[in-house]
């Protein structure tokens, strides 16, 4: 192979923990029609990394490879400077500097679709712009989804994480009311990112409260729907944003869908999230991060050739907001 069109990348065999991962050498991918080749700067990683990694829950491999990985080099997150753009793509120019979604982005290049790339907001560093896209997205369409303005008393479970991190920022932007669902490790944390409220879960049962919430994200905690009506305004919308709590087949996400149908005859609204990248969005993000001067929140930055050290991480539990990997 010449090594003047290679690259060092993360490289996947087949499905399994951390320990399937290697670092290795690859060719550069080359844009397609509608592509675009980035020079990766930053990249993040996230419970979607994880599930790609596993291949699970199984329900997903019809799209991400039966056996083996349909994609040798795993990620998601990217930020990085455009090289080269296939047919088609306008919007942008060479040496640009975006962020979004690429296929495979634990790489020095990476490929990504146009319409899933925007230009990189302004003053955030590489690490910071590289663990945006992903749960950024997600958390601002489930505060969508939940309908959250100024004034909405709102209930965020699982206030710490990746997405749970940018639900915060984003709802006090809104001038929401947040009262986060969290542990006591991560409360200093969690009420710097402007959550009026922090609920130690590991103290208080957050659902027998005689408070009304107007709108509920849980993410990936899967409380049963009936504990959630009963702090749920009458008018109100809870919001689910993925579930962790599932077996090795659906991971949980049938559950969603029962739930849905359950709240159909009800005043209260139930919503399921799952997040679209496209370049309005990302763009929308972008301004609302540069506008209200948000930063999300890094636990731990790795260099490449420790991708299998930040996703043990990451799985253990304890990370409090984003992780990012460094180029």
């Amino acid at each position: 192979m010449d090594q003047a069109h290679t690259m060092r990348a993360i490289l996947q065999p087949r499905y399994g923990t951390s320990e399937t991962l290697v670092l290795g050498h690859t060719a550069i991918p080359t844009a397609g029609p509608g592509q675009i080749l980035v020079q990766v700067r930053g990249a993040g990683i996230s419970r979607g990394t994880i599930h790609l990694l596993t291949g699970l829950p199984r329900v997903m491999r019809p799209f991400t490879g039966l056996r083996t990985p349909r994609r040798r080099i795993p990620g998601l997150d990217v930020t990085g400077d455009i090289v080269a753009m296939g047919k088609g793509v306008t919007e942008f120019h060479v040496e640009q500097r975006v962020f979004g979604i690429a296929k495979g982005s634990l790489a020095e290049y990476a490929i990504a679709d146009a319409k899933s790339l925007a230009p990189a907001p302004t003053g955030l560093d590489d690490a910071h712009v590289a663990v945006l896209a992903e749960s950024g997205l997600t958390a601002l369409q489930s505060l969508d989804a939940a309908r959250v303005e100024p004034g909405t008393r709102l209930l965020i479970i699982g206030a710490s994480g990746g997405v749970g991190s940018y639900a915060v920022a984003l709802a006090a932007a809104r001038g929401a009311e947040v009262t986060a669902v969290c542990s006591s490790a991560k409360a200093e944390a969690v009420t710097s990112w402007g959550a009026k409220h922090v609920i130690n879960y590991q103290r208080e049962d957050y659902t027998t409260t005689q408070h009304k919430y107007d709108a509920i994200l849980d993410i990936a905690g899967g409380t049963p729907l009936p504990q959630l009506r009963r702090i749920l305004a009458d008018d109100g919308t809870a919001v689910f944003v993925g579930n962790e709590t599932g077996g090795p087949w659906t991971g949980g996400f049938e559950k969603s869908f029962l739930n849905a149908a359950r709240m159909i005859p009800k005043r209260q609204r139930y919503a399921v999230v799952t997040a679209r990248t496209r370049r309005e969005e990302l763009e929308r993000l972008a301004d609302i991060i540069e506008r209200h001067h948000i930063v999300p929140h890094i636990h731990r930055t790795y260099p490449l050739d420790s991708v299998p050290e930040a996703l043990d991480e990451l799985q253990s539990g304890g990370v409090c907001g984003k992780i990012a990997i460094t180029i």
